[in-house]
């Protein structure tokens, strides 16, 4: 995320786009901001590495390219002012699926808006084939590369671009570019991309630890940005706007969206509805789906070692246990905001469950814990409210959410309706809230993940709770696993909130008082 703390060249390459004739729109204005920001301890940029995954035609060419210009122009002045112990000029390089693409997109793209611009006296071109290059008049040289695991060997590199990477077969290019940058001061490795296929290996890792970095919020060198609709009908308006940034979502006229009160024209939107339109009517699901909304073709999350097996989840089919005391509930909801879920665990006592496993005609000594979906909707607005009548209802033994989870935003609304952390950690009361941190996230994915392999935790089969299970991968969190909300092709939170009553089950269970509790209420 943008740190504004920080100062950033990103306003100084929106004012050269726009004396490119290609003023920014505010995703591009937020990428530019974002990775261009500065240390102020030293100076140099924050990020050395930038990863873009963005829809095709949202405008990838109006960043790269003023990034490039304003690397030529200003930074063998910044050079000289913060790091005067560098020696060489400043050096660009771009690269493609091939060579023969690089050097289409640089000179049939890419030069033209520079020949038409106030920049065309700074630069002399070099056009002959195999030594194509720009030579700024600050020294710095911008040209173009093949994608070989040769490329930009045996010179110094400041700035990289590896454009549409989704057709790299390897890191090559990653292991001779980061070389040729160690000594540089504030170098820059930039990837951009569409989505690719299940051929696309290194885009796959890239995102995969993209996602991973932005769910952990662990601060880096590194900056992620993705704008994907994993979820949601490919045919729906609403799904292309929640990830196509460079689409007008007025739906006839001028786009407007850029004007100020004042009728002043900052930027416009540059796709329409009615061409989106036209190319989903020429386009399958699964070509729209990777061309503009970001979905990867051909693609299935690979099983995850971490996870139960779909066959010990059927097993644990138990959809006649009576809710017993004590009990939990647990609060999740995915990145978009799109839907909530509320899921409460409870002890199912050996007398109370129709279904106990019996071992040589005798019932199993310990009881399991159940899992149940109570509420799963749309939206949040509602969450309090029906978490207040749980509450008053049931009278748990806590209240769980995620520390990480965007569900966090909800705990004030929580607070109105009486649902608060503890003053005192300690001793907690009953029915407090309990925010996990990372080491307890990380508990209650290997609780719940153990409890469906031993046959110690079950659940009811509904559909939502199974579609998470399915599709819920784990991802790093030291030598332990959490569940990663990004990586998930549907929403996961009706699994990471089972997860998480089932720990908070575990432990506030000794605050229960088992005199109150009427499970009859549960299923009116």
């Amino acid at each position: 995320m943008r740190d504004p703390s920080r100062r950033t060249y990103g306003p100084a390459v929106a004012r050269i786009s726009s004396q490119l004739g290609q003023p920014m729109m505010p995703h591009q204005r937020y990428i530019v901001d974002t990775s261009l920001e500065v240390d102020p301890a030293t100076h140099a940029l924050v990020y050395r590495d930038v990863t873009v995954l963005l829809p095709r035609q949202s405008g990838k060419t109006t960043v790269t390219l003023p990034v490039k210009v304003h690397r030529a122009l200003a930074f063998p002045g910044e050079v000289r002012r913060h790091a005067p112990y560098q020696h060489g000029r400043q050096r660009i390089l771009y690269a493609a699926q091939r060579r023969q693409d690089a050097r289409e997109k640089w000179v049939d793209d890419q030069l033209p808006i520079l020949e038409a611009s106030p920049f065309r006296t700074r630069y002399r071109k070099r056009l002959a084939n195999g030594s194509e290059a720009l030579i700024w008049k600050s020294g710095a040289y911008d040209g173009i590369v093949s994608n070989t695991e040769t490329a930009g060997h045996g010179k110094t590199l400041d700035l990289a671009f590896e454009d549409e990477f989704f057709a790299a077969v390897d890191a090559r290019l990653e292991q001779a570019f980061s070389p040729a940058m160690i000594t540089r001061w504030s170098p820059q490795h930039w990837r951009v991309s569409t989505e690719g296929t299940e051929a696309s290996l290194y885009l796959a890792d890239k995102v995969a630890k993209g996602r991973e970095l932005v769910e952990s919020g662990e601060q880096t060198t590194s900056a992620y940005f993705e704008w994907s609709a994993l979820e949601g009908p490919h045919n729906d308006p609403a799904t292309w706007l929640a990830c196509m940034p460079a689409l007008c979502p007025q739906l006839t006229g001028e786009c407007v969206c850029g004007v100020d009160d004042t009728g002043r024209r900052w930027w416009r939107h540059t796709v329409r509805m009615a061409a989106v339109r036209a190319e989903l009517g020429k386009m399958g699901p699964e070509e729209f789906g990777r061309a503009y909304l970001n979905r990867r073709k051909g693609s299935t999350l690979p099983p995850d070692p971490n996870m139960p097996t779909p066959e010990q989840w059927a097993d644990r089919l138990d959809d006649r246990a009576a809710p017993g005391e004590p009990l939990a509930f647990s609060i999740d909801m995915p990145p978009s905001r799109a839907a909530t879920a509320i899921v409460a665990v409870w002890l199912c006592e050996i007398e109370r469950c129709p279904s106990r496993r019996e071992v040589d005609g005798v019932a199993q000594a310990a009881p399991h814990r159940h899992g149940k979906v109570i509420e799963y909707r749309p939206g949040t607005d509602w969450v309090a409210a029906r978490a207040g009548e749980l509450a008053e209802r049931w009278d748990p033994v806590a209240w769980v959410i995620d520390g990480a989870s965007p569900a966090m935003s909800l705990v004030p609304d929580l607070a109105e309706v009486g649902i608060s952390k503890s003053t005192n950690t300690n001793e907690p009361e009953r029915g407090d809230l309990l925010t996990l941190n990372a080491g307890e996230a990380a508990a209650a994915a290997g609780a719940v993940v153990d409890g469906i392999r031993h046959d110690t935790v079950r659940h009811e089969g509904q559909a939502a709770l199974t579609d998470a299970f399915n599709n819920a991968r784990t991802r790093p969190l030291g030598d332990r696993f959490a569940f990663a909300r990004r990586l998930a092709t549907v929403d996961i939170s009706p699994w990471v909130a089972f997860a998480g009553a089932l720990l908070g089950l575990e432990l506030r269970k000794h605050l229960a008082e088992p005199d109150d509790f009427d499970p009859s209420a549960f299923y009116v």
